[in-house]
């Protein structure tokens, strides 16, 4: 199978991801590069770009999480990169990577109650505070 075969991205089910992820992990999907994620308004999109080194592919997950249900579970078990990059989204997004081993806020204060990369961020104060 040629690398470019490879290069695709997947859109799956939230239940899938924990499946898939393994799957793609013993068939030499050895990198978690990236997580990011997208305020989509009514749902929340968590991308994932994963690589092998010796099929020189990549591979994008993408899954859709509902703003009343931003909860997944963890790949730190999978991948060590996954440790802070779910720390990043939970931080930034809110998302709650479930049996992440060490789940706390990475970039922002921790008495923070606000995740700065939603749509519905609205804190002027907070902002004007890290100026000082």
């Amino acid at each position: 199978m040629s690398a470019d075969a490879l290069d695709r991205q997947i859109a799956i089910p939230k239940e899938s991801l924990l499946e898939t992820a393994r799957r793609l992990a013993s068939e030499g999907f050895d990198n978690l590069h990236c997580i990011t994620a997208v305020d989509k308004n009514e749902s929340i999109e968590l991308i994932y770009i994963l690589y092998s080194i010796n099929k020189h592919a990549c591979v994008t997950l993408k899954t859709q999480l509902a703003l009343d249900d931003l909860a997944i579970e963890s790949l730190a078990n999978i991948w060590k990169s996954a440790d802070w990059l779910e720390r990043e989204v939970y931080d930034l997004f809110g998302v709650k990577f479930l049996n992440h081993p060490n789940l706390k806020r990475i970039l922002n204060p921790d008495d923070w109650d606000v995740h700065p990369l939603r749509k519905d961020f609205s804190r002027p104060d907070l902002i004007k505070k890290l100026r000082l």
